[in-house]
């Protein structure tokens, strides 16, 4: 089948969305299908090896210029082309933020207008280049704030779109008004123009049902999938013997580093744990992108730290490619995400479940799911220092009960989370749109 993905890049950032569409690309192909995995606006990263097309529609530049420029609406195709070089678009996303919600309601109404917006040029580019190249049989964008491209592809070209559900409701939340409600009643009106709906979880496909107005049967849900590199991906050694480890026990977090993933509660409980007589020593060691808006954030956990006299048991490492990350894992006792809002996706947590981690994790949205699913750890109250605390010191105390977790949910994710098993999925949701009974 000729499938042509769509997917929002985010430049240098790692992007949960980004790693799991390049992940499903990639799958796809190895199962026989014809994918061609097509960024929008940025670049892709990702930490496995990107099959993506180096040419990108919906250029970052190209879209700003025409959000605020009449001109450059009506700028030949072949100048549009200089702006949407990757090389540029890297370096131009390096020295701007663009992608902060409370500065962007205008374009979100526009883009979601589709053929009425202001980027209609990017528009017609797009499905010039389905129409004479690509020549697909299914078109899937990777968030439905891409929407405003599916009537136009379905009406131009007679294929059926899918959509992806991929925490759309975290950016559009923070748009201020009149953009908010413009953006909720387009969504709205976007997604009854689609021809399937796919989320991770019940979790958000429950949720995107109200938030969208569509019968909650219209929306699939497919569990997120990982490559499992069986060679690459290690357990450690003294966690799966049920023995403590020598040296500090080690806590760890993997997530961007901002307010919503909730470092901040995770060294609350750091503290508690610290003046646990009973327990060994115990650290936090962090990774994830941080973006240069939200240094701030961060100089106010180091400020925490060392207000608990906890400097030494705190560690920020950055980002990590994908051979860090394996080795990151290794190290861990314990894998936290205390995220204060409901998370959409949880792939952190699948991860660390791959390498044998077990984890504690907030009793919301796809985590509470996905720890019910593989029996991988234990969830506290969101936003609760203490109730972490509790939980993590079951955790650490209890080698042989941590170790059952790491062990059954790894077992799981091999079972039902591989990208094998995403592409498949994906692959029936193709078929049936594309041979409607």
């Amino acid at each position: 089948m000729k499938i042509v993905y769509l997917l929002a890049g985010a430049g240098d950032m790692y992007c949960g969305s980004c790693l799991q569409g390049n992940t499903l690309a990639a799958a796809l192909r190895r199962q026989g299908e014809d994918v061609l995995l097509t960024p929008l606006y940025l670049p892709l990263r990702t930490d496995e090896p990107n099959v993506g097309l180096p040419r990108i529609f919906y250029g970052g530049i190209n879209v700003y210029l025409q959000e605020h420029a009449a001109l450059f609406r009506h700028t030949p195709w072949f100048l549009d082309r200089l702006l949407d070089r990757p090389a540029l678009l890297r370096r131009v996303a390096r020295r701007s933020n663009p992608v902060r919600p409370e500065h962007l309601g205008p374009m979100s109404v526009s883009m979601l207008r589709g053929e009425t917006g202001r980027q209609r040029k990017e528009l017609a580019k797009l499905l010039d280049w389905l129409q004479r190249t690509a020549r697909p049989e299914v078109v899937h964008l990777n968030n439905a704030l891409l929407l405003g491209t599916a009537p136009e592809i379905r009406k131009k070209l007679g294929v059926p779109v899918v959509c992806s559900l991929a925490g759309e409701d975290a950016f559009v939340e923070k748009l201020p008004e009149p953009h908010y409600s413009e953006v909720r009643q387009l969504l709205r009106g976007r997604a009854a123009e689609t021809d399937a709906l796919v989320a991770m979880n019940r979790y958000y496909a429950d949720f995107m049902a109200d938030y969208l107005s569509v019968p909650r049967q219209r929306i699939d849900v497919v569990p997120p999938g990982i490559a499992l590199d069986e060679s690459s991906r290690h357990e450690r050694q003294a966690l799966k013997n049920g023995q403590p480890p020598e040296g500090p026990l080690t806590i760890g977090f993997l997530a961007r580093i901002c307010p919503e993933k909730g470092l901040h509660v995770l060294v609350d409980a750091l503290r508690v744990l610290a003046e646990d007589p009973a327990l060994p020593a115990v650290r936090v060691l962090a990774v994830g992108y941080l973006d240069p808006a939200d240094r701030w954030y961060l100089d106010e956990i180091g400020r925490q730290v060392q207000r608990h006299g906890l400097a030494d048991r705190f560690e920020y490492r950055g980002e990590v490619t994908l051979a860090e990350k394996i080795a990151f894992f290794s190290t861990l006792d314990v894998f936290c995400l205390p995220a204060v809002a409901p998370e959409s996706k949880g792939l952190p947590a699948i991860e660390a479940w791959a390498a044998g981690v077990p984890a504690v994790l907030p009793a919301a949205g796809a985590l509470t799911e996905l720890v019910e699913d593989t029996g991988g750890g234990i969830l506290f109250e969101p936003k609760n220092p203490e109730s972490l605390a509790t939980a993590l010191k079951r955790m650490l105390r209890d080698r042989d009960f941590a170790a059952a977790c790491g062990r059954r949910a790894q077992q799981v994710v091999r079972q039902r989370y591989s990208a094998e098993t995403l592409a498949r999925k994906m692959c029936e949701i193709y078929h049936r749109v594309t041979h409607p009974a």
